[in-house]
């Protein structure tokens, strides 16, 4: 496809998105749970063709010499399947938030003023690699009343576009435009450029993915960008942290899964239980493969430490790699924390009231918890049900995006005949 034929149609793309928007924006609760049950059928229907497209595409990523990661997170089993059928009936059980009447309050005027939670239009989600993303973020624009652009890594083409044949089986069963989701068909790179800089037709842009990619479609977008760059999370050990809490946390957050947003990056401990605390730390986490880059007080404690440099502390690692700080108090790690996170999750383990408080207030973080591992930061987890992607912006959304998030609000007004004097 030339350069002039991609932009044709993209903005071809973008015409049928913006008006099919107008039809779900409008559909009701039960066409759009219909239209989810019938793409849950159409992909447990369609698993042997989905697998066999999966199959091509994985090894043609081998054959390109693409990383066992990447090749991981392509992969789909017949389990992985079935996880995306029963994800689209569970966003079929989720409420529906469009429609949601809030905040009415009755003027000295007689007029009732509130608010009314309506779709944000038209979704463009940028991904890469991952196939069950399509189908996950079908689901929640679909239930969210929005129409969706979904433009998948080129290495998940086969995959991406078996699971679109099955999404749009499910929006026909229902009655709605098969043209309100749908999956970009060319790998063209040029495909994204003009996807985010198609205000006209495109509401909102979803990057998922490495945080090159996330950077690149920050430059480039003409249109808003809900972002999550990295997720370089934090664990605090607070001087009233209980010793087993902190351990149990600490082991938790970093190893449980290390190649996720939600995992923690650094430790920071408080300096009066450091000599107390940091050895046992640091000693379950060895034995479980993680390097240790800490301070020079660290390394004054534990032995088989790196020295940490600055660029550790601002780093996201993915892997068996955690930096270690200690700090005077509170106060010192707070401020630690706020310089060097990327504002994604943040703990503090603690039995002092004062210190959690002061914690959750000024760490300036999309999630803020209390005696509670970093990888609870997830939309099921939150009880959402399931989300798009997880924001470290302030606008639109923050955190877990998951239904809520897509959507926005309009002011609503009831009268009785009232005019302003």
């Amino acid at each position: 496809m030339d350069a002039l034929n991609v932009k044709e149609y993209m903005e071809g793309v973008g015409r049928a998105a913006r008006a099919a928007s107008r039809e779900t924006a409008k559909a009701s609760t039960a066409a759009k749970d219909a239209a989810l049950l019938a793409m849950a059928k159409a992909i447990r229907d369609g698993k042997e063709s989905l697998l066999a497209a999966n199959a091509a595409d994985v090894a043609e990523a081998r054959a390109a010499g693409l990383d066992a990661a990447m090749i991981d997170r392509l992969q789909l089993s017949a389990k992985g399947v079935e996880t995306m059928a029963q994800g689209l009936e569970q966003v079929a059980r989720l409420s529906d938030p469009i429609g949601e009447i809030t905040d009415l309050k009755r003027r000295p005027t007689g007029i009732q003023v509130g608010k009314m939670r309506v779709p944000l239009g038209v979704v463009g989600i940028i991904y890469e690699a991952r196939p069950n993303v399509t189908a996950d973020a079908a689901a929640l624009c679909l239930k969210s009343g929005n129409a969706a652009i979904l433009r998948g890594g080129k290495e998940a083409i086969r995959s991406n576009q078996a699971i679109a044949a099955c999404v749009r089986a499910g929006l026909k069963a229902a009655g709605l435009p098969e043209t309100a989701v749908q999956v970009i068909e060319t790998t063209d790179r040029a495909a994204v450029g003009h996807l985010v800089a198609m205000p006209e037709y495109v509401d909102v842009i979803v990057p998922r993915g490495g945080k090159g990619l996330i950077e690149r479609i920050s430059k480039e977008a003409r249109v808003p960008v809900i972002k999550h760059l990295d997720g370089n999370c934090h664990v605090y050990v607070d001087d009233a942290a209980d010793p087993a809490m902190a351990l149990k946390i600490i082991e938790n957050a970093k190893t449980q899964r290390l190649g996720v947003c939600n995992a923690t990056e650094s430790v920071v401990v408080a300096r009066r239980v450091a000599a107390a605390q940091l050895p046992a730390i640091a000693k379950m986490l060895q034995a479980k493969g993680v390097e240790i880059r800490g301070c020079a007080e660290t390394l004054a404690l534990v032995p088989g430490v790196r020295a940490a440099t600055e660029e550790d502390y601002y780093t996201e690692y993915l892997a068996a790699i955690v930096s270690v700080k200690i700090v005077a108090d509170v106060g010192a790690a707070i401020e630690h924390i706020n310089k060097y996170s990327s504002g994604h999750t943040e703990a503090i383990v603690t039995e002092n009231y004062t210190h959690a408080m002061r914690f959750l207030r000024e760490v300036d973080s999309s999630s803020v918890m209390v005696n509670a591992s970093t990888r609870f930061a997830d939309g099921f987890e939150y009880g959402l049900g399931a989300e798009i992607g997880i924001s470290t912006d302030k606008f639109h959304a923050r955190g877990p995006v998951g239904l809520e998030g897509l959507t926005s609000q309009k002011w609503i007004v009831l009268g009785n005949g009232e005019v302003r004097g």
